[in-house]
């Protein structure tokens, strides 16, 4: 991984955190995660997915 790529990751990652943790996610969301977190679509889309895989997460272990 390059330097830029950690970069990338780190800020997907925080995206989904912020998003997991959102009772009502704005809509549309891609839009937003783009513009707050200054994302592409392509890391907004996974964002949503590790979002979504967070949420599932702790219902499980809840």
């Amino acid at each position: 991984m390059t330097g830029t790529d950690h970069e990338h990751s780190e800020i997907v990652v925080e995206a989904a955190v912020w998003l997991s943790g959102q009772k009502d996610p704005p809509q549309p969301i891609i839009p937003e995660l783009r513009h707050r977190f200054q994302l592409t679509a392509l890391e907004a889309c996974e964002a949503c997915a590790m979002a979504q895989r967070f949420r599932t997460y702790r219902v499980a272990h809840g």
